[in-house]
C-alpha cells in the first residue's frame, strides 16, 4: 500500500515538474501567475485561529501532509529546516507552515509535538474538515483517505497527497514551488534568491 502511495504522489510530481520546468518564468526568474494560494481560514498547533492575512508581509513556505505520513511529509520538513538554516539571515523572512490533510487525527497539541521536533520556526495548521478542504483546494493539493487492508478500526487509514512546497510572496501571492526531494541546498539558495529580490 505505502509503495503504491508513494508513486502515486511521484506521478504528480513528475507530472508538476513537466509542466513546470525550472527555466519556466519572467526575466527576473519568477514563475508566471498560477492558481496555488488564496484565503484561508485554520488552526495552529497552539489553538489559536491563523489566516493567510496574518502572514503577510513575510514569504510563506507550504507543505502539506500529516503526522502519520511515514517518509514523504518527515523528509520533507526536515529538508525544509534545514534549507532554513543554509539561508541564514534570509530565513527571517521565511515562515515554514505544515498543513494537515488530516484533520480528524491532527488536532493542534498533535501538531505541535510533531512540527517542534523538526524546526522551532514550524507552525502547524489543521482545522475542521471543511477548513482543511478549502485550503487543499486553493492550493491545487489532492488528498484522499485509504483504508489499510488489514484495517480494524476507522483510523486504520493513510492519506494519498500532494507533495509539493509552495514558495508565497510577501503579498500573499504564489512565487514558486519545489517538489519532493528537492536538495536543501537548491531550496535554500532559492529562498536567498527571492528574499534579496524582494528587499531590493
Amino acid at each position: 500500500m505505502q509503495g503504491a502511495w508513494r508513486r502515486t504522489c511521484g506521478v504528480v510530481v513528475l507530472a508538476l515538474a513537466v509542466l513546470l520546468p525550472p527555466r519556466l518564468g519572467h526575466a527576473d526568474g519568477k514563475l508566471p501567475a498560477l492558481p496555488f494560494g488564496g484565503p484561508f481560514s485554520l488552526v495552529d498547533h497552539t489553538g489559536e485561529v491563523r489566516t493567510d492575512r496574518d502572514f503577510h508581509g513575510r514569504f510563506l513556505l507550504v507543505s502539506f501532509g500529516y503526522t502519520a505520513c511515514p517518509d514523504i511529509c518527515p523528509t520533507t520538513l526536515a529538508a525544509v529546516a534545514v534549507a532554513l538554516d543554509l539561508a541564514g539571515e534570509a530565513a527571517r523572512e521565511v515562515q515554514p507552515v505544515f498543513i494537515s490533510v488530516d484533520p480528524a487525527r491532527d488536532r493542534p497539541a498533535v501538531l505541535a509535538d510533531y512540527v517542534s521536533v523538526f524546526h522551532p520556526a514550524y507552525i502547524g495548521l489543521t482545522g475542521s474538515e471543511q477548513q482543511v478542504r478549502a485550503v487543499a483546494r486553493v492550493y491545487r493539493v489532492h488528498r484522499r483517505k485509504v483504508m489499510l487492508p488489514d484495517a480494524t478500526g476507522p483510523d486504520d487509514y493513510v492519506v494519498d497527497h500532494g507533495s509539493l512546497t509552495y514558495l508565497m510572496g510577501p503579498d500573499g501571492k504564489f512565487v514558486t514551488l519545489f517538489p519532493f526531494h528537492t536538495t536543501p541546498e537548491a531550496m535554500a539558495a532559492a529562498l536567498r534568491k527571492y528574499v534579496k529580490a524582494a528587499a531590493s
